[in-house]
């Protein structure tokens, strides 16, 4: 099994300062309804799915490939735990990568958001990239 693992940190305030600027349109762009409405407009839960988005992007090792922000949608169950689900242009991505499988986890407080997540993949289709 080859995994790839892909990370990222945001700042609440970067996307407090993109809301400032953008408003409803940078909503729209990056996150789905459903994370919309998770977040409730919580710029540290934003900058959290921001952080996954990102870090599914390099997990996948999307690069140069133009990769829609709300085909990767970060949900939560009922007890809050994450998942990643891919649509469209991250899930051709994935598909043409091999990846079988995508773990995520998230953290926030006032200053940091991070995202860590794991891409999982068959043996022998890892285009020497990744560890075994």
């Amino acid at each position: 099994m080859t995994v790839r693992i892909g990370i990222d940190l945001v700042c609440p305030d970067e996307v407090r300062e993109s809301l400032s600027i953008h408003g409803e349109r940078y909503l729209e762009r990056i996150y789905t309804r459903e994370e919309r409405v998770d977040a409730a407009g919580d710029p540290a839960r934003l900058a959290a799915v921001f952080a996954a988005k990102e870090a599914t992007m390099k997990a996948l090792l999307a690069g140069e490939q133009p990769v829609d922000w709300r085909s990767i949608s970060v949900r939560r169950d009922p007890a809050g735990r994450a998942s990643v689900r891919l649509t469209g242009t991250a899930h051709a991505l994935a598909r043409s990568a091999g990846v079988e499988a995508l773990s995520v986890t998230l953290s926030h407080n006032r200053h940091l958001a991070a995202a860590v997540v794991v891409a999982t993949k068959a043996d022998g289709d890892d285009e020497g990239r990744g560890t075994r």
